[in-house]
């Protein structure tokens, strides 16, 4: 257990500042590290990917709740834009039970890694959308945010991946996208790992210290940590140019991209 927390510790300072300064939540970063984790505690590998996902949003309500404080206090939060999206994701992440049927899950997995590959690659080449691109109306944010919810539920991602890049093309300022996306984590990660918490209650087999499909101790390490980096990477984000903020996000959208199409 010690080795668990410990690793969570050194996660947690990793999806902290990527909390703080690109607006996710670093599911997938968290995810597969403790997928390796657990495996090395030999827990079965179905179980250990529940333990990783469960854990990972159950992280994700609390960064996302510092990044949420710490961009505030800036006062960079749009909310006529991130109410109508935080909204819509509640219920695209409810609905996402119904894409899951429409497409195989690995399929839609390697067009979803495709997709964030190109978008990465746009954003490192500092690719400019056209001028006269605008934010859609009240209807057109809330049908996209219900796109959101539901793509990041069912593939485990934090909105970030999505948010970002869809308002940097409707020509929204890269720092005043991130402060939005923040927002976002929040519902996402809220109903996840409550379902998780929940599904998860009587499984057998689980190690001491997990509530449901949620390592305590792992979600200890790594929100100790990630809480106090939070504010590290909302100042970066604040202060980095705004190129090498997009470069830095399109490197991060390229390796999650090319581990979707390639990775188990």
């Amino acid at each position: 257990m010690a080795a668990v927390i410990l690793i969570s510790m050194g996660l947690g300072l990793v999806t902290g500042l990527l909390a703080g300064m690109l607006g996710i939540g670093g599911g997938s970063v968290v995810v597969p590290a403790l997928v390796y984790v657990f495996a090395k505690e030999h827990l079965p590998a179905g179980l250990a990917m529940k333990l990783a996902i469960g854990t990972s949003l159950a992280n994700i309500l609390f960064t996302s709740l510092a990044a949420i404080s710490a961009q505030q206090k800036r006062r960079a939060i749009d909310w006529s834009v991130a109410a109508p999206l935080g909204a819509a994701t509640l219920v695209g992440s409810l609905a996402s039970g119904y894409l899951a049927g429409l497409l195989p899950g690995l399929v839609l997995k390697e067009i979803f890694g495709v997709f964030l590959t190109a978008v990465g690659l746009q954003l490192f080449a500092d690719w400019h959308p056209a001028a006269h691109w605008r934010l859609p109306s009240y209807p057109g944010l809330v049908g996209v945010g219900i796109g959101i919810g539901a793509m990041s539920a069912l593939l485990g991602i934090g909105g970030g991946s999505l948010t970002v890049p869809f308002l940097t093309a409707c020509n929204v300022d890269m720092r005043r996208a991130i402060a939005i996306s923040a927002t976002l984590g929040f519902p996402i990660a809220l109903f996840g790992a409550m379902g998780l918490a929940l599904s998860g209650q009587h499984r057998a087999g689980l190690p001491p210290g997990a509530l449901g499909y949620i390592y305590l101790p792992a979600l200890a390490g790594l929100t100790t940590v990630a809480m106090l980096v939070v504010p590290v990477g909302v100042y970066l984000a604040h202060n980095l140019p705004v190129a090498q903020l997009k470069r830095v996000f399109g490197v991060l959208l390229i390796a999650v991209g090319v581990q979707m199409v390639f990775g188990t």
